[in-house]
């Protein structure tokens, strides 16, 4: 009976104890709460070298910043052309913000940049008899909100990611071996992850409080 009741006592003290340091997970919510940012403009992202791809991450940017955010009022204004020309001015500065505020009743604005760089060759040497080369992109995408009423900027970041698209190996004995990916899908794939890697600060986060 004693003997029983000393493995109680010591399975109620190790219960004690485990309590004593259990933690639990809790929610931090985003940084940037875009519901006081409403109504959001956003002016389509250009990208020089490959103009499909502007609107491409325009798109993903904007999924990857309301997904956790439930329902938040974003419209899409057009090109950076096109919304100058509606408000008559020939830049984004401080004057032209405020105008596009004005004109498409937006509380702030969303502008960015996607810069796609030209498909790099890498050369390998696997061997003194077999030479490869692989074909590589890197791009940066540069995002900002502004305050329309102002011009000031409220947050700004920018991301950098590259993809191979192919490549190839060319041995002594003249036989050569392609590797090529789907270009659409390895720029599809980079312009997904710049807009997550843009996009941290709308998302939740998670830590381990103790009880």
């Amino acid at each position: 009976m004693v003997r029983a009741f000393g493995l109680a006592a010591m399975v109620v003290v190790s219960l004690a104890t485990c309590g004593c340091s259990s933690r639990v997970k809790v929610m931090v919510p985003p940084q940037i709460d875009l519901k006081a940012h409403e109504i959001i403009g956003v002016i389509e992202f250009p990208c020089v070298t490959q103009d499909a791809l502007g609107p491409l991450a325009t798109s993903r940017f904007i999924e990857a910043a309301r997904r956790d955010q439930g329902m938040v009022r974003v419209t899409r204004l057009g090109t950076a052309g096109e919304v100058l020309e509606a408000v008559s001015r020939s830049q984004l500065d401080a004057a032209a913000f405020q105008a596009i505020g004005d004109k498409f009743g937006v509380q702030t604005i969303v502008t960015g940049e996607l810069d796609l760089s030209e498909v790099r060759p890498n050369f390998s040497v696997f061997s003194l008899t077999t030479l490869g080369v692989s074909a590589d992109v890197q791009a940066t995408l540069s995002v900002q909100m502004v305050e329309a009423a102002t011009g000031a900027s409220l947050w700004s970041r920018s991301a950098g990611a590259s993809r191979r698209i192919g490549g190839a190996s060319f041995s002594a004995n003249k036989n050569v071996s392609v590797d090529m990916d789907d270009p659409d899908n390895a720029y599809a794939d980079l312009v997904n992850e710049l807009a997550y890697a843009v996009t941290p600060d709308f998302r939740p986060t998670w830590t381990w409080h103790r009880q």
